[in-house]
């Protein structure tokens, strides 16, 4: 008589794997709702970058004869009459970027409880805190990145037909090449979006959206509000204007903006300076905490905010 096999042993390797892995399909899938829902997240800093290759095809009419008359000028002025087509393009992508995450951000919930899709999402197996995260993970990680691939993409493809372009013309390419110094160019770059729009801006995304789970209506100006009538108080009742300047130190990068900028607008990849003074700032780590505290308010209030 044969005794019938238990089949748990058998199945017990094919089950592990799986159930390691489920804790962080819900985060992956809900990371793809956003990118399916809200599509500007790639289709705006694509669309610049397109910008970017039609204005720079005016450049190259002009290239022939800018290489002509670099010899007249000093290393400093050839650097930026060759660079700045590329560096443009960094600044207008990043830019882009910039302003998709803010108004992503001012949207991600506040939308989802306008069109009262809510209600669909919450019937699913995902947690508020796996909903928040992952939609605190587009502007601070997601469109950092997406961002700097498309400005690698763009670059090289500027490079390259920038050399075609003076090959064509019987000029040397190792001139353009020397002067653009790409690979540094975007090193600087990708750690600008890192310390900056990744760490820096924590504290900015997580208020937006803040108050995307709490405002009923006109999200933009209950984030924008707020923050300019403290300003004001503070400059009419004690003639100071410390909130303001803590403002406009966070808006402009911290240490690194105000060094290097000098007020400027903070997308331009050139201000950084080294990762261990980055690291020391007491604002960084100030920010991240503040951020902390919006984003598990804004979980909360996702819980049990109803839909408008």
């Amino acid at each position: 008589m044969n005794t019938p096999s238990n089949p748990l042993p058998e199945s017990f390797g094919s089950q592990a794997a799986p159930a390691a892995l489920s804790a962080t399909r819900p985060f992956y899938w809900s990371l793809r709702r956003e990118l399916w829902e809200y599509r500007s997240i790639y289709l705006a800093p694509l669309a610049f970058a397109g910008v970017v290759l039609l204005s720079f095809g005016f450049v190259l009419a002009r290239l022939p004869h800018i290489m002509r008359t670099l010899s007249s000028l000093d290393l400093a002025q050839q650097h930026k009459a060759l660079a700045h087509p590329y560096e443009l393009a960094e600044a207008l992508i990043m830019g882009a970027a910039f302003i998709v995450s803010i108004f992503y951000s001012l949207d991600a919930l506040y939308g989802e409880r306008r069109d009262r899709s809510i209600l669909f999402w919450k019937s699913l197996p995902v947690s508020d805190l796996t909903a928040g995260l992952a939609k605190a993970s587009v502007p601070l990680l997601v469109l950092p990145l997406l961002a700097f691939a498309i400005t690698v993409v763009t670059e090289c493809i500027m490079l390259l037909l920038g050399s075609v372009v003076l090959s064509a013309s019987g000029l040397s390419v190792a001139t353009l090449w020397a002067q653009v110094q790409l690979h540094r160019s975007l090193l600087g770059l990708l750690y600008h979006l890192v310390t900056v729009h990744m760490l820096w801006y924590a504290p900015l995304y997580a208020w937006f959206l803040l108050v995307s789970a709490w405002a009923r209506r006109a999200p933009f100006l209950w984030a924008v509000l707020p923050p300019l009538a403290i300003g004001i108080f503070e400059k009419i009742a004690f003639h100071s204007s410390h909130f303001a300047e803590l403002m406009e130190y966070r808006v402009a990068g911290g240490a690194e903006g105000a060094s290097s900028m000098q007020g400027s607008f903070p997308i331009q990849p050139g201000m950084h300076h080294g990762l261990g003074h980055f690291l020391t700032t007491p604002g960084l780590w100030t920010g991240l905490l503040v951020a902390a505290m919006f984003l598990a308010a804004a979980v909360r209030l996702r819980r049990y905010r109803e839909p408008i």
